[in-house]
């Protein structure tokens, strides 16, 4: 009777062990949820910064013309009526 007491008590234990181990919500499992959790954490932070430097950007585009004028000078190459365009050619030995 003791005997099988004992082999009960150590199969017990030894499903218990295996649950905690290597089973569902397992110390490895808590452990990459973890680290996913912080990974996530950073992207989301760096995903915050953009949209706030996205939503300052529309702002500004949408309360003054200073924006769309800077804009399409750079990237369009746009001049006002009044103004002058220089080009600066670097020669081709540099």
């Amino acid at each position: 009777m003791r005997r099988w007491l004992i082999v009960i008590l150590i199969a017990l234990l030894l499903g218990l062990q295996y649950k905690l181990w290597v089973g569902d919500g397992s110390l490895a499992e808590v452990w990459h949820l973890h680290t996913a959790v912080g990974e996530q954490r950073l992207d989301n932070e760096q995903l915050a910064e953009r949209n706030a430097a996205l939503e300052a950007e529309v702002n500004d585009l949408k309360q003054g013309l200073d924006a769309v004028e800077e804009r399409a000078r750079s990237e369009l190459g746009m001049i006002k009526d009044d103004e002058v365009f220089y080009q600066l050619v670097e020669p081709e030995g540099k």
